[in-house]
């Protein structure tokens, strides 16, 4: 990127690049797990009782809170209500929102101009994104 995006993309940009500065995100003090890495919600077939996976090409090496971060953060599901899935999750609070917040600023990173994201998704999603990010980095 050639220079950094205005008002809030750029805020959030900031808040980004503070957060990474600062963030021990490393997971090996995390049980490791065998995660699926792109829960695109289109990804979870549902047939009435029974969820099945599709779409393993992202797969590897992650731990539990950050896959639910990732499943949380992703675009395809903002307006779902998580708090069951997080209540139903032993995981550390901490590492889960330093994992959502990684997850963010991906999105957020994707949807800047010139992003692989950017020209994909309806018009003012990165300003949504953005305020998203805002808001998990206060």
């Amino acid at each position: 990127m050639d220079r950094k995006p205005l008002g809030v993309a750029g805020q959030a940009f900031d808040a980004c690049v503070a957060f990474l500065a600062s963030a021990d995100l490393a997971d090996d003090a995390h049980p490791a797990v065998l995660g699926h890495s792109d829960p695109n919600l289109a990804n979870y077939l549902w047939d009435g009782s029974r969820v099945r996976i599709v779409d393993f090409e992202d797969a590897g090496r992650s731990d539990v809170a950050y896959e639910v971060a990732t499943l949380v953060e992703h675009l395809s599901a903002r307006g779902t209500d998580w708090r069951p899935l997080i209540d139903s999750v032993d995981v550390d609070a901490a590492r889960l929102l330093a994992s959502r917040r990684l997850a963010a600023s991906l999105w957020l990173a994707r949807l800047l101009p010139g992003g692989p994201s950017a020209t994909r998704n309806p018009t003012g999603t990165l300003e949504r994104q953005a305020e998203h990010v805002l808001a998990l980095m206060d």
